[in-house]
């Protein structure tokens, strides 16, 4: 499960399924529709863009009116999934020569 946040302030942001050229993050007032928000950023690939597609997007923070954005989500670790890596980290601490 993924929560979406802000770029620039990294807050939860609670949207609806899609994200205008003009929203803005209801905390900081930046842009929500744009590359740093996007699914498809990806600062080593081409453009910085996974969409090989996408015309090039040059202020990755600015607002644009990409056709392809689709607004990233964080994944949210479980309390069992946090608890299995402090057991695991326990174990290799144990066992550490």
């Amino acid at each position: 499960m993924g929560i979406k946040s802000c770029h620039a302030c990294a807050r939860e942001i609670s949207i609806g399924l899609t994200v205008g050229g003009r929203d803005e993050c209801p905390h900081c007032h930046a842009d929500l529709h744009c590359c740093l928000n996007c699914r498809f950023y990806d600062r080593p690939a081409p453009k910085q863009c996974r969409e090989p597609a996408a015309e090039l997007v040059k202020e990755k923070g600015k607002a644009n009116f990409c056709d392809y954005f689709a607004f990233r989500e964080v994944r949210v670790r479980s309390a069992a999934e946090e608890g299995a890596e402090k057991a695991r980290k326990a174990l290799d601490d144990l066992f550490k020569k």
